[in-house]
């Protein structure tokens, strides 16, 4: 017994003799784990780890706290994760007091495992401040901003206060949601602790202040900062830059005793944020003379936006050169602002070979976006359209830049057909969508399917757009709805713009209302709101198309002394047509003389076809000499001499012009007409052998010409340009496209039925006769809209009064 005694005596003292090389080799453990946090080093931590196992030193609290802590700040995976958790369990519950709870809680807290790091806190035992600051910075990090939030709530109601870190980190929360409420308890409970003088939280109240849009408060937080950090001054400037307020956010810049590149780039995207893109170039210049900081991709992204919006090509070029010079990394935003800005400066050919030696997961749509309209820009459809198709994220914004582009070139077809597809596997469409497909029906004044659109924009909301608004007026007016033009004008009169006024003011001189358009601009200048310059086109051209001639005067006189607008050459052209249309043709001339520029085709245009409205055939011929000297291959020219001169009798030298126009191969524009029938779009040309239904159409067209003829109609034979004999100047002119497209609808449509008929050329003297005629023997309202108006048949008149 004595001999056992003994024994236990010689351990316990072996054991009391052994305990403090344990706790120094643990200690020496645990400082070498803090040096592997330091150094980011897991691999050694892992070791030292393993060399704790074999020392058997597991059994130090301060080692296993090290331990956690090590992985809470360095586990990257789920390997690591798993070895701090098991290590966890193996210590003793006796030995785990709060610190080794919340090194597990940070170590799933930052690694985003959220819901391990819930159930970890919702075990813990007991909780200090930490654990809850390391929960606030684990769902901020995470995006949770709400959770963070919520959870510093909990926090200040369980009794405990906040820290600096939790303070920062839920004011960044506040920030991104924009919860200036929150905020400003937050900032209470800074001021309450005396933490206003602690330049990280500072700088959080000011950053909270600036993303929620208090300026006044954010100014008054770092007008009483006792301390600044260049960090403070970033905030400042870049709030001011964000509220448009660049005067203000320039003169803090310009105070600031330090400045980084954060600093710079912040004025530099302010400028170009807010259309000041000269003065942001101008910046990027003045960074390089005057501080010795590199610009960063941000900074490189900024001056690339600038350029693009300026299409300054140059500097663009000086700036890539300057990339590749530094061999500044090509990250996507760097790529992305390149194209941009060779497609907006129209070198799309450099644009796609940045984008073809990039991975196109590297691309943005808004970039793709840019070349599309490059493309478009220069005409190329097909390669617009390639790029268009290799889009995997298309969205409004290509989709409406690829409908415009088809429109702006002429291809209605294919813009209506994509929007088609939109509808059906594309994004909702926006306003500028809805306006560039209205855009589209107007020109094919294909009433049905704007009517869909309208109907569209109706369900949408987006009827109440200006654009959209401003399209379907112009749409109803330039398909001949003009009373649906009204109507939807009439709607919109609580928040008429000017382009407002002027699309109703150019369709009431369209469709023959002159006294109308006039009466509703003299509306418009009571109402207050200021013409611009087409305005005024749509004023005169209603004067010119009504005879207005003493109006148009006083109009071109205040245009010029009231509005302070300079005359364009379209202005110059009306007043021309205005006064050879009244038979003015000394006052015509001295004005063309007196005109500070050349006059150009138009104008000279607008005096030829006046002059053969009056039979002035010496005239004509110094307006087609002048035309043809700026247009050598404008056929209407030699048309329209040749009318006057048909006009007048004299055969011999309609037919030298004829003969001139053949020698000198000058294409004559081939007339044709259309009209929509249930939806189709059917196109006529003059003796027309193409469409399917020509048999019933010429049956149906020999009949109306009878019909008219015995109800007192006279061919006008002066209209056919050939010197032929009457009866075949008489089958000639019974087969002109619009005759052809009016027999067609009559055929087509039920009785009273309203005949809507487009023609590319100026409809002829005897078409108009006529259809004036067929509209009072058919009892139908005919309306037709040639190159330059509309025309409104009914009961056997014409809405031009014959003054077209």
């Amino acid at each position: 017994m004595r001999d056992a005694a003994a024994l236990e005596l010689h351990a316990a003292d072996a054991a009391a003799a052994a305990r403090p090389a344990m706790v120094a080799a643990s200690d020496h453990y645990a400082r070498l784990l803090q040096l592997c946090q330091t150094a980011a080093n897991p691999g050694a931590g892992r070791a030292i780890h393993a060399r704790a196992v074999k020392a058997g030193l597991l059994a130090s609290a301060y080692l296993c706290n090290n331990l956690l802590s090590y992985y809470g700040e360095t586990a990257g995976g789920a390997g690591g994760l798993r070895d701090a958790r098991r290590l966890f369990d193996e210590i003793p519950a006796a030995r785990r007091n709060v610190f080794t709870w919340n090194s597990l809680l940070s170590m799933f807290a930052k690694s985003g495992h959220l819901a391990d790091a819930r159930g970890v806190f919702a075990e813990m035992p007991e909780r200090d401040a930490v654990s809850w600051t390391v929960m606030v910075v684990g769902l901020n990090r995470a995006g949770r901003f709400g959770e963070a939030i919520k959870t510093l709530l909990d926090m200040t109601a369980d009794g405990f206060t906040p820290t600096q870190f939790t303070l920062t980190n839920v004011l960044s929360s506040c920030a991104v949601t924009r919860a200036g409420a929150v905020g400003r308890k937050v900032h209470s409970f800074v001021v309450k602790l005396g933490l206003g003088s602690c330049v990280p939280v500072a700088n959080s109240v000011l950053n909270m202040y600036g993303k929620c849009g208090d300026a006044e408060t954010a100014s008054t937080v770092f007008e009483r900062m006792p301390v600044r950090s260049v960090s403070s001054w970033n905030a400042m400037v870049s709030l001011n830059t964000h509220l448009g307020r660049m005067d203000l956010a320039k003169s803090l810049f310009e105070s600031m005793p330090d400045r980084s590149i954060v600093s710079w780039n912040a004025m530099i995207a302010g400028y170009n944020q807010n259309g000041l893109d000269a003065k942001a170039l101008k910046l990027f210049s003045r960074m390089f003379h005057e501080s010795s900081m590199a610009p960063d991709e941000f900074t490189i992204t900024s001056v690339l936006s600038a350029c693009a919006n300026l299409g300054n090509v140059r500097i663009g070029k000086q700036v890539h050169a300057y990339i590749l010079r530094t061999e500044m990394a090509y990250n996507s935003q760097v790529t992305n602002a390149l194209i941009s800005t060779y497609a907006k400066s129209g070198s799309v050919e450099n644009a796609r070979r940045i984008m073809d030696q990039s991975m196109a997961t590297d691309l943005n749509v808004i970039s793709f976006t840019a070349l599309l309209e490059g493309y478009v820009k220069i005409g190329d459809m097909e390669s617009a359209r390639e790029i268009f198709g290799v889009m995997n994220n298309r969205d409004v914004v290509a989709w409406t830049a690829m409908i415009v582009g088809y429109e702006q070139n002429g291809r209605n077809d294919e813009a209506i057909d994509l929007f088609r597809s939109m509808i059906t596997s594309g994004p909702e469409p926006n306003s500028y969508t809805l306006a560039a497909v209205l855009s589209v029906c107007a020109s094919l004044a294909c009433l049905d399917y704007g009517k869909q659109i309208h109907c569209r924009a109706i369900r949408s909301l987006l009827e109440q757009s200006s654009s959209v608004s401003n399209a379907i007026i112009t749409m109803y007016a330039r398909s001949g709805s003009f009373p649906w033009a009204r109507r939807m004008f009439d709607q919109v009169c609580w928040r008429k713009e000017t382009v407002t006024w002027t699309s109703m003011i150019v369709a009431l001189a369209q469709h023959g209302q002159g006294e109308e358009a006039v009466g509703l601009f003299e509306e418009m200048l009571r109402a207050g709101v200021e013409p611009d310059r087409i305005t005024y086109v749509g004023v005169l051209s209603a004067c010119s198309h009504a005879g207005f001639v003493n109006e148009g005067k006083r109009y071109y006189d205040q245009m010029k002394n009231e509005h302070q607008i300079a005359p364009e050459m379209s202005h110059y052209a009306c007043m021309v047509d205005l006064l050879a249309r009244a038979g003015l043709f000394s006052e015509a001339q001295e004005f063309i003389r007196r005109m500070p520029v050349e006059p150009d085709a138009i104008a000279w245009g607008s005096l030829l076809s006046a002059c053969r409205v009056h039979k002035n055939a010496e005239l004509a011929e110094l307006a087609a000499e002048k035309l043809l000297s700026i247009d050598p291959n404008n056929s209407g020219a030699y048309s329209a001499i040749a009318n006057v001169y048909s006009a007048c009798g004299r055969w011999s030298d309609a037919a030298r012009i004829w003969k001139a126009r053949k020698e000198k191969a000058v294409r004559k524009e081939t007339g044709f007409s259309w009209t929509h029938i249930r939806s189709k779009l059917h196109v006529f040309g003059a003796d027309d052998v193409v469409h399917p239904q020509r048999d019933a159409v010429y049956a149906m067209s020999a009949r109306m010409w009878e019909e008219i003829k015995g109800a007192g109609f006279v061919p006008d034979l002066q209209s056919v340009l050939h010197d032929v004999d009457d009866e075949l100047k008489e089958e000639l002119l019974s087969r002109h496209s619009e005759k052809l497209a009016i027999a067609f609808g009559l055929i087509s449509t039920p009785e009273k039925t309203t005949l809507r008929v487009m023609k590319n050329l100026r409809v002829c003297n005897d078409c108009h006769a006529a259809i004036k005629a067929i509209s009072k023997v058919t009892d139908r309202e005919i309306i037709v809209r040639d190159a330059t108006r509309f025309h409104h048949f009914r009961d056997g008149l014409c809405s031009c009064k014959d003054y077209w």
